[in-house]
């Protein structure tokens, strides 16, 4: 692989800040662009297909796992499935950026383990998993249930940060903010 062909994978637990801080890097001006991941999941509010997902259906996701269409993917809960299609990190590199992802722990380690040197991967900690659970509940998009598996989940993914490059705990988004954008910026100089 092209030593210029650099990956940063951003992974947090829903609710951490990690669309935040994504949104942040891709503003900041390095050379960056954004990874988009196909879901089986509804669009939410003001989504875009092609934007901020590739929504497909179970039955289209099955196709191309079968067909071998992805870097890595994850049925994250029973017919929901995400996943980092192929052609999006050679669509970026064609286009002379450097990828950036947002996924969940498991897909974050997955594109680590395949890119090794290549790829930096930051784990975004909540401060706790009770402030984790008010930041899901204020946004209001879920429902008690929903909101009930995100922090079972979120438990889950808090016990996988040690396999992250770097952890940061984002008790304050500005300070999150600005360390994300050190380290980026810093393996990006490399």
């Amino acid at each position: 692989m092209e030593t210029n062909r650099k990956l940063v994978i951003i992974s947090a637990p829903s609710g951490a800040g990690k669309t935040t801080i994504v949104k942040h890097l891709l503003d900041s001006g390095l050379n960056l662009s954004f990874s988009v991941s196909a879901t089986t999941r509804a669009i939410r509010g003001n989504e875009e297909n092609g934007k901020d997902y590739f929504f497909i259906t179970v039955q289209e996701f099955k196709k191309k796992i079968e067909n071998n269409e992805f870097v890595e993917w994850e049925e994250v809960y029973e017919d929901l499935f995400y996943g980092t299609l192929k052609s999006e990190p050679e669509r970026i590199w064609a286009n002379g950026s450097n990828v950036l992802f947002d996924v969940d722990a498991k897909g974050g380690i997955s594109l680590k383990r395949k890119f090794g040197e290549n790829a930096i991967a930051i784990f975004i900690m909540p401060p706790s998993v009770r402030e984790l659970e008010n930041r899901l509940i204020k946004r209001g998009t879920d429902t008690p249930e929903k909101i009930r598996m995100r922090v079972k989940k979120a438990n889950d993914e808090l016990k996988l940060a040690n396999q992250f490059d770097n952890v940061i705990v984002n008790h304050q988004l500005d300070k999150a903010k600005e360390e994300a954008f050190k380290l980026v910026s810093s393996f990006l100089g490399r």
